[in-house]
């Protein structure tokens, strides 16, 4: 019986890609030091499964960057602007297109399906030359084939690639994007030659917007690519592999009457109802990859359960085609449990990572095979009963209070116009007022400290003056650079959700638990193991701290409940809502005792509330009707004239304008530089937004500094729809990822452009 995984995470065990690109990004090693880390990730990650006993092993899953950034590579599809003449493409402009650089901004990023990873958004038209720019699949596959290990290339399909890019700018919106795949598929030929000339026996093809509510005529282009490729892949064993979500019946259909298809890919975790359709029809003669352990989430796998649906599934397709395969790649978890030697021992056993799901897929096949490791399957059972009876993830009084919060919305009593009028008052703020999201960059130094408190190398009285110092600095830079609306910089956090978790109980931590966000970031989820709820304070004590160092108003900074839901490895024993409810009342809780604590402004992100969002539209109201509930309960009781702010990242959010008006926030700052501005559209057809609004007006992602023509130019184009009274003047995103020498010129240029802007609008009056 064979074995199968999607992808594997690639940072590796310590982060050391991050390391690696950080050194080149900063010109401390060359492009040649660079490639050597990488080769030694690929190198392990290869052995490790085929030591375990992986069949069908991936390659090129290993990015720079992002898999779609790749793609764009690999098709020569690289914007003018970055000025790219033609030949294999290089760090130089591959890095151009993912984080800008001096002279022209970074292409667009946002969210990969409804998971915290981001990619770079292709930006297309009819005039794109397309040519095969990158080799980058075919290099790896041989790379990977002269240590002994054959692998399965995986490749972007063409139809997903089109259906997740973008008209470029000056290309009318509505310009056809399947249009151009005429003009990709000779690409995917001569990489599809140059794999089987290799000595490839299959390939792989991620489609994964065959999920997504899809229409007719975009069904019919997988259709067409996969007939117009049948010649090409003849000779090849051909893989379509899905993954997030159920496959709809139209797509399942069309999927599995694709032309010169050996096998399909389903996600048997987050697309139960998938199994209904394999089980009412399944083609004769192929292979089915059922992805039975879950690639997106930490828990050990239900062998027993698992097994179970194999079974049925070997009934229906035979012995010889059943594949057993994670659901997605497993680039969403963290590497390996091998590196948390301090992880409580028994919720350790609860848990599997990267390497340990991948001797899960080897067990389950083994087993179906008929050689089941009984000491192996007996200690996974003996885990999943230990879950089940545990008296750490039950507490009676949270359940209680989270029951009792059915029957009410939580809406504050007052309308926001009145709200803001009141806070206006209070706050005495100008017209565009200006603010940042949170975070300030986090020093070397800053992270030593931190480092060595939690080693317990400094004493508590050490860390508080050091982290005081930190957020007197920050404090006196935004009064220098006179921002109307502070914050303390955040110097105490790490990570925004680890650092509520951490303080909230029913969340567990590890030391190396990363998981690759974009490009070199990398983020470390907490574990909702149990009931939530808030000990103590969290945040009053810093808040306060920082506002006695200014007369202009401090935010208080709280990271609100659908975030740090969306954001952690969660329980999968109880619905997601009931958690979040949980997390809701801890932060509300929180809310109020800053209110006491006389911080007059808060802010409770919402950053991921769009990502959760499910994938089919069907699905849509439910989940927004009680993520939107959640942030309301977390601020229903502050007074009138405390002003709730709320922020969001990266994503597409036309379509969740409404949800984002019924949260009910006083202000809300939001992505919008890196978009091209996409969200303004929102406001040009006509949507009335009454609240505060900081639209993003320059990418924090970015190294490139915007001059203040740029940055009021933008604010021009918001107030072109916006009222003036309502605008706010922010950057896209928090600061911490980036450089003093960066924050200090853009953050200038930013206050510049607003008090101009303001200068104009008292003449014009």
């Amino acid at each position: 019986m064979a074995s199968h995984i999607v992808g594997y995470p690639r940072m590796g065990p310590k982060r050391e890609l991050k390391f690696a690109l950080e050194s080149f990004w900063d010109g401390k090693s060359s492009a040649e030091e660079l490639e050597k880390v990488a080769a030694d990730l690929r190198s392990s990650i290869w052995k490790q499964m085929s030591d375990v006993g992986i069949k069908y092993i991936p390659s090129n899953t290993f990015s720079y960057y992002d898999q779609v950034l790749d793609t764009t590579a690999m098709l020569g599809a690289v914007p003018p602007r970055y000025n790219w003449t033609g030949g294999e493409i290089g760090f130089s402009t591959y890095f151009s297109m993912a984080r800008g650089n001096a002279s022209v901004p970074a292409m667009e990023m946002t969210k990969w399906f409804d998971t915290n990873y981001h990619f770079i958004v292709p930006e297309l038209g009819p005039d794109v030359k397309f040519s095969y720019a990158s080799h980058k699949a075919v290099n790896e596959y041989k790379e990977a084939k002269a240590l002994g290990v054959d692998t399965v290339p995986v490749l972007i399909g063409p139809v997903t690639y089109l259906l997740l890019s973008k008209p470029a700018k000056g290309v009318e919106k509505t310009f056809p994007l399947l249009s151009l795949l005429e003009k990709i598929l000779p690409i995917y030929k001569e990489v599809i030659a140059e794999l089987k000339e290799a000595g490839a026996s299959w390939i792989q093809f991620d489609e994964p917007t065959l999920v997504l509510d899809l229409e007719s005529h975009q069904l019919e282009a997988f259709t067409k690519a996969y007939a117009e490729l049948e010649s090409s892949l003849s000779g090849l064993n051909v893989l379509i592999e899905t993954y997030f979500a159920d496959v709809p019946v139209a797509a399942f259909k069309t999927l599995t009457s694709l032309s010169g298809v050996s096998g399909f890919g389903f996600d048997l975790v987050r697309g139960t109802k998938t199994l209904d359709l394999i089980r009412g029809g399944f083609p004769s003669g192929k292979y089915l990859f059922a992805g039975v352990v879950d690639g997106r989430n930490i828990w050990a796998n239900d062998l027993h359960a698992s097994l179970s649906i194999l079974h049925s599934l070997e009934g229906i397709v035979g012995k010889d085609k059943l594949v057993v395969s994670t659901s997605c790649s497993l680039l969403h978890t963290a590497v390996d449990l091998v590196n948390e030697p301090k992880l409580d021992k028994e919720i350790k056993s609860w848990l599997a990572f990267a390497a340990q799901k991948v001797v899960e897929v080897n067990a389950l096949a083994k087993a179906l095979a008929g050689q089941k490791d009984e000491g192996f399957f007996s200690a996974n059972a003996a885990a999943q009963a230990s879950r089940k009876s545990s008296p750490r993830v039950t507490n009676e009084a949270v359940q209680k209070a989270a029951a009792a919060l059915k029957g009410s919305d939580h809406r504050r009593a007052t309308n926001v116009s009145a709200r803001l009028d009141a806070q206006q008052k209070k706050l005495n703020l100008p017209i565009l007022p200006t603010t940042t999201i949170g975070s300030f960059p986090q020093t070397i130094e800053l992270r030593r400290v931190r480092r060595e408190y939690k080693a317990k190398k400094i004493s508590e009285e050490e860390y508080i003056k050091a982290i005081k110092e930190e957020i007197n600095k920050v404090v006196k830079l935004q009064e220098e650079l006179d921002i109307d609306v502070l914050v303390h910089g955040e110097p105490e956090r790490n990570d925004m959700v680890e650092y509520f978790g951490e303080q909230l109980s029913g969340f567990a931590f590890t030391a190396n638990g990363w998981v690759q966000s974009y490009g070199s970031r990398c983020v470390k989820p907490p574990i909702i193991y149990g009931d939530v709820s808030r000990p103590k304070p969290m945040t009053v004590f810093w808040s306060t701290a920082a506002q006695s160092m200014t007369k202009r108003p401090m935010k208080g900074m709280l990271t609100g409940p659908v975030t740090i839901l969306n954001w952690s490895f969660v329980r999968n024993d109880q619905p997601r809502f009931e958690t979040c409810y949980q997390i809701a009342l801890a932060i509300k809780e929180e809310v109020e005792d800053l209110e006491k604590a006389g911080i007059t402004v808060i802010q409770i992100d919402e950053a991921a509330l769009r990502e959760g969002l499910p994938l089919r539209k069907s699905e849509h109201a439910f989940y927004l009707d009680w993520a939107v509930h959640a942030f309301r309960i977390t601020n229903c009781g502050v007074d009138d004239t405390t002003q709730i702010h709320t922020h969001m990242c990266y994503s597409n959010f036309n379509d969740i304008i409404h949800s984002i008006i019924n949260m009910d926030a006083d202000v809300i700052t939001i992505e919008n530089s890196r978009s091209d501005e996409k969200l303004l559209s929102v406001f040009r057809e006509g949507v009335k937004y009454g609240a505060g609004i900081g639209p993003g007006v320059y990418d924090i992602h970015s190294p490139r500094i915007p001059s203040t023509e740029e940055i009021a130019d933008r604010i021009n184009k918001m107030l072109a729809v916006l009222e003036t009274n309502i605008l706010w003047v922010n950057p896209d995103c928090g600061l911490k990822t980036r450089k003093y020498s960066e924050v200090k010129p853009a953050l200038e240029n930013m206050v510049a452009a607003a008090k101009l802007l303001r200068t104009q609008l008292a003449s014009a009056k």
